[in-house]
């Protein structure tokens, strides 16, 4: 995918879904998700990220602002990415969690183990 394009997995219009919007900017792969992150979801989110990491020193942001809800799957799908990112000689950050998001990252430790920003501009910048 070019610099700039846009690709949606999906409307997360009902509840239970997840939208996965992929867009760069300045090398960054930027994924916007809204609706929930769960068992049911978490394909479309593996998958974005799988189609993020074969780049030379791969850098993610996850935009987190519109997810009303995330279980152990995105947990566990983030830090699987932190690391395989990681050993690649990129980065992943977390942006503008919502405050349910952000206490599951807070109460399972992830965001002392990702770099959680408050904003997407703050995630942006490395």
């Amino acid at each position: 995918m070019a610099e700039g394009e846009m690709a949606d997995t999906g409307q997360a219009e009902q509840p239970g879904q997840l939208s996965v919007v992929s867009a760069a900017t300045d090398g960054i792969r930027v994924l916007t998700l809204a609706g929930e992150i769960d068992h049911d979801t978490g394909q479309a989110l593996r998958q974005a990220l799988n189609a993020s990491s074969g780049a030379p020193r791969p850098r993610i942001v996850i935009d987190l602002s519109r997810v009303t809800f995330m279980d152990s799957t995105g947990i566990n799908i983030f830090v699987a990415a932190h690391r395989t990112l990681t050993e690649a000689g990129g980065w992943i950050h977390l942006a503008a969690p919502t405050e349910a998001v952000r206490r599951t990252l807070q109460i399972i430790g992830v965001d002392a183990v990702i770099d959680c920003r408050e904003t997407l501009r703050q995630a942006l910048s490395d």
